[in-house]
């Protein structure tokens, strides 16, 4: 690629970026704290393809010029006296070619080309702009261990019938806390469905870092007045009570505590898929 071609991909990317961050997409790939450094990113790639292009204009561009026994050869605007008699380019001085062979096995005088293929480098960036990913599911949540860790504190439950919770934050209650700061409470919680290979089903939201990359999954079984058809993958509220049911992750072991259904009703994929407060 030459420098034209360098800038319109750095502006592409940039661009991307910016679309990316001004839009509920970067949600698909980094946690939405990560925002404004996704924008600033972005700007700067803008800022720096801009540059480049700028530097290349204001670059002397060379020209054809003939020379004395009639073969073309390249002076740069500018110079007055296109360069005579330095033994560079007209084939006096010290008697050395420095730059303009003859023939074309001389491998002298010309950049080397990269090859083409570099080209394929872009196709990841068409699929960041044309393609929106899907959020992580099922199949990478069952495929991981369960990332649940024990919660820094329980505060008490808010007020409220039933108390709206994050996943996260009823299982760490249930898990760790044996359901004591839960009591009776009927909670709600969210997250999509997962179906092991037994058949059991999992309330599940995959926890991030940073990214999605990192993303693991927290799951919490169900049991109780549950659908009679579920769907992995479709996303459901369920409220319910605390069950003293619990297992473990055949991945890694650790525990999935379980929640008694009452009631359980389709909602659409959040704006945001991925839970966050595990690790806050």
């Amino acid at each position: 690629m030459n420098r034209q071609a360098q800038a319109a991909v750095l502006f592409l990317v940039g661009g991307a970026m910016l679309h990316a961050g001004t839009t509920s997409l970067y949600l698909r790939y980094v946690k939405a704290g990560l925002q404004p450094l996704l924008l600033a990113a972005g700007a700067v790639l803008i800022v720096a393809a801009l540059a480049t292009v700028w530097y290349e204009l204001r670059r002397p561009r060379p020209v054809r010029r003939l020379r004395d026994g009639g073969e073309p050869h390249d002076t740069v605007l500018g110079d007055p006296d296109g360069g005579p008699d330095d033994g560079r380019g007209d084939g006096h001085g010290d008697g050395h070619d420095h730059g303009h062979g003859e023939g074309p096995g001389s491998g002298h005088g010309h950049g080397h080309r990269e090859p083409r293929i570099s080209w394929l480098l872009v196709l990841p960036l068409f699929a960041l702009i044309l393609v929106a990913p899907p959020a992580l599911g099922s199949y990478s949540a069952l495929r991981a261990g369960t990332a649940l860790q024990p919660p820094l504190a329980s505060p008490a439950l808010p007020s409220g019938d039933p108390v709206p919770l994050s996943l996260v934050d009823y299982a760490g209650r249930a898990a760790y806390g044996h359901g004591h700061s839960l009591g009776h409470r009927k909670v709600e919680i969210t997250g999509f469905v997962a179906l092991d290979h037994g058949g059991t089903p999992y309330l599940v939201r995959m926890a991030l870092n940073c990214c999605a990359a990192d993303a693991q999954p927290v799951k919490v079984g169900l049991s109780g007045k549950l659908p009679p058809v579920l769907q992995p993958d479709s996303w459901l509220q369920v409220t319910g009570t605390f069950s003293a049911r619990r297992t473990k992750d055949p991945v890694n072991g650790g525990i999935i505590p379980f929640l008694d259904v009452i009631e359980a009703k389709p909602v659409p994929t959040p704006k945001d898929p991925y839970d966050e407060s595990w690790n806050q």
